[in-house]
């Protein structure tokens, strides 16, 4: 009988953290931003920890106030994970690349570098992008839900066909017959759909994996669709075990639709322990980060979790019953409907905004690390492959 095991991703951000005041904390390397040793190091550290993938997420889009904090996401993912992947030996290296703003040749062009540049470890999160203001960075207005699935089956399908527009053998170096490549096994694709389409074929040959893996993120109906027929791993936000064990059958269903083996696709659950030399110096970084939340963030994400636009220049401000009349719970945060339930209760929006386990990312323990040794939580265990985040150099 094989032996079960937890494949762990870790995610990164822009160097510090993923919470709003990592940036402060003592010793951090306050150039991280832009300090491509410094990610290295980050990655390095992963690897002799035992992690199996790196992953970046990414909107193209300034979505903080940089007068006191750090950016979200990495200066450009792909290049840093190209700097990554010349120092590293066998992590995964996974980046966000939106089918929303981006035609498919030039991302199965840029992946497919990354995948051959890695030797066979790169991967592509295929999702669509939401955000008006990213939308307003490329000229354009964020199209309706259904239309902007419609383009991201069509922008994977074009982009697997690019990765595979290389036959086995087609490169064959032949210094005595004067042949670089065999053009019989390098075709065009002529892929054309409603929202995009490309000729091909790819000037890139294949790497040791064949090409890349793909990842999907979005929740939903239409997101899950898009997963079950095409990813092989999903990234989900539960926030209890049962709502964890939920989201992983309503993606084997969705592979199953599609008729994969619902084996193929591997869900990695969210999963953000506060690690340190000591279980005190845990807390207290803990502690710190708690205090150092946005709350005009978790004031605009109040908002989206009930359906209502909210500011930070509402947050003392109690909902009338005229605004809560048009007020729905998110289907992406199981929250949601608690957190509409407080504001028809009467309280403001500063009290669930300063509480962490309310509006902001998931939560685990705060723990002890060992070199060589990530300990998790019974629930984890219950089925739940976690990433993590502080305290990357803990790991090794």
């Amino acid at each position: 009988m094989a032996s079960e095991q937890m494949l762990l991703c870790m995610q990164f951000t822009s160097g510090y953290g993923a919470e709003p005041g990592a940036w402060r904390l003592p010793g951090v390397n306050l150039s991280s931003y832009t300090d491509m040793d410094q990610f290295v190091r980050y990655a390095q550290a992963a690897e002799r920890g035992k992690i199996q993938l790196l992953f970046f997420a990414d909107t193209p889009v300034l979505d903080v106030d940089l007068d006191d904090q750090a950016p979200h996401f990495a200066i450009d993912p792909l290049l840093v994970l190209t700097a990554v992947a010349r120092e590293t030996e066998r992590i995964g290296l996974v980046s966000t690349g939106s089918t929303t703003f981006n035609e498919p040749y030039n991302l199965a062009r840029q992946f497919k570098a990354l995948d051959v540049i890695s030797h066979g470890r790169a991967g592509w999160n295929a999702v669509t992008t939401s955000d008006p203001a990213a939308a307003a960075n490329f000229g354009r207005q964020v199209p309706p839900r259904a239309e902007k699935y419609e383009r991201a089956h069509e922008a994977v399908q074009i982009v697997q066909a690019l990765w595979g527009s290389w036959e086995q053998g087609a490169w064959v170096r032949d210094v005595a017959g004067k042949r670089f490549a065999d053009m019989s096994k390098i075709q065009p694709v002529n892929l054309q759909g409603r929202h995009v389409a490309s000729r091909g074929p790819l000037p890139i040959p294949p790497s040791e994996q064949g090409q890349p893996v793909i990842f999907q993120a979005g929740g939903g109906g239409y997101g899950l669709e898009l997963a079950g027929r095409y990813a092989d791993g999903v990234y989900a936000n539960p926030h209890t075990l049962e709502d964890g064990q939920a989201q992983r059958d309503a993606l084997r269903d969705a592979a199953q639709r599609a008729g994969r083996d619902p084996d193929e696709v591997k869900m990695f659950a969210g999963f953000m322990p506060t690690i340190a030399s000591s279980r005190r110096a845990a807390l207290d970084r803990r502690r710190f980060l708690d205090e150092s939340v946005d709350l005009r963030q978790r004031v605009r994400y109040l908002g989206a979790m009930i359906g209502l636009p909210l500011s930070f220049d509402q947050i003392d401000e109690r909902l009338t019953a005229d605004r809560l009349a048009g007020a729905v719970p998110s289907p992406h945060d199981p929250r949601s409907a608690r957190a509409l339930e407080v504001a028809r209760e009467g309280w403001t929006p500063r009290g669930p905004a300063r509480e962490p386990g309310s509006a902001s990312r998931r939560r685990g323990p705060a723990g002890v690390s060992r070199r060589h040794r990530l300990g998790v939580s019974p629930s984890v265990r219950g089925g739940l492959p976690p990433g993590s985040h502080e305290g990357v150099e803990c790991l090794g």
